[in-house]
């Protein structure tokens, strides 16, 4: 009998003779009607059948990133599927993201520059993204964060682990308890990468993995010896050095955010940085300049992320000017012209929007 995860792989399979799904193979801005049902089957149908890698799947909120992400795992493999999701915050409010959505951008991104890198087997078959995601400008701190890797037998340096630990956004915590956590007993580094389902326990002898376990967040108790770990940072803005020379000009040109430019040029890491990213880059990238010439893009009803997009345009438009009166960046009344989060539809989409 065959399991059920194989009867999964084998449905796209199914509908390898539909006229409709091989009347659009091989088009460009080909246009495809399927039911919210039949959605994922016929994304990997798809995908299954075109060489491009990746395929960028676009839909308008982030519940239906998710669920798509979920289906298209199912069908495809676990390794063959990214979710890049969108900051749960709003527009200059004061609050990070939480360390699973950075965590899993940064993966993503990492994941990408697989060929650029001479790893194309890196680069996943499909990335799904919600619409707030995709138009969102991207930190080019980002590509600092290589992850890191440790195995059993290898050579892993604590305090060299643990400086980067805390650099990359992790919190050091007498014991882990949750994503984005890790804690120190003598030879011992517990790590809880966000992008993982359980944290790891890191037995060193001198600078060599002596074990690598992971381990009960409940009691603490080791479980299963891992072969390896890989930790992703799960902060997306990293304070670098033109950071920092960008934040202290700052303090006298833009007074009324005295106190985090001050921060931010110190160097300091504290919640809700992110925040003035539009403010400490010049880039105006997003993630389809991440993607390389041989990737392919799906639209899911590109009229309606349209009108997304421009909801989220108004959004942002309508929070500076409330949030410039009160931070003291304007008199009221007075307009603003503060660097966006969100670029437009057309710059996000690269001209694939219809």
């Amino acid at each position: 009998m065959k399991s059920a995860s194989s009867t999964l792989r084998s449905l796209p399979r199914s509908l390898r003779e539909e006229p409709a799904l091989l009347d659009v193979l091989g088009r460009s801005n080909a246009v495809l009607a399927a039911s919210d049902a039949a959605r994922s089957l016929v994304v990997a149908n798809l995908v299954e059948r075109t060489a491009h890698r990746p395929v960028l799947v676009v839909v308008a909120r982030t519940s239906e990133a998710e669920l798509l992400a979920r289906d298209l795992t199912s069908y495809l493999g676990d390794d063959e599927v990214e979710l890049f999701g969108a900051w749960e915050t709003l527009p200059f409010e004061r609050v990070s993201p939480t360390p699973e959505t950075m965590a899993g951008r940064m993966k993503t991104l990492w994941r990408l520059r697989g060929s650029a890198e001479g790893d194309p087997d890196r680069v996943p078959r499909v990335v799904v993204a919600p619409v707030r995601a995709l138009t969102q400008r991207l930190a080019p701190t980002s590509d600092f964060a290589d992850p890191i890797t440790v195995r059993p037998g290898g050579r892993c340096d604590r305090d060299e682990l643990t400086t980067w630990l805390a650099g990359a956004g992790y919190r050091r915590e007498p014991q882990v308890e949750h994503p984005g956590e890790f804690s120190v007993r003598g030879s011992i580094v517990d790590v809880f990468c966000p992008t993982d389902v359980a944290p790891v326990r890191i037995d060193l002898w001198g600078d060599e993995v002596d074990r690598l376990m992971t381990f009960s967040v409940a009691d603490q108790r080791s479980d299963d010896k891992a072969d390896a770990a890989t930790f992703f940072a799960c902060r997306e803005l990293i304070v670098t050095p033109a950071v920092s020379k960008r934040a202290e000009a700052l303090v006298g040109s833009q007074p009324w955010g005295r106190d985090q430019w001050e921060r931010l040029a110190e160097g300091l890491v504290f919640d809700g940085m992110e925040s003035w990213l539009p403010w400490l880059v010049d880039s105006d990238e997003v993630l389809i300049d991440r993607l390389g010439a041989d990737a392919q893009i799906m639209l899911s009803e590109p009229r309606r992320l349209r009108d997304h997009i421009s909801e989220l345009a108004d959004e942002e438009a309508d929070l500076a000017r409330t949030l410039a009166q009160t931070w003291g960046a304007a008199a009221e009344g007075e307009q603003v012209d503060w660097p966006r989060l969100h670029l437009d539809g057309s710059r996000a989409l690269g001209g694939a929007d219809s």
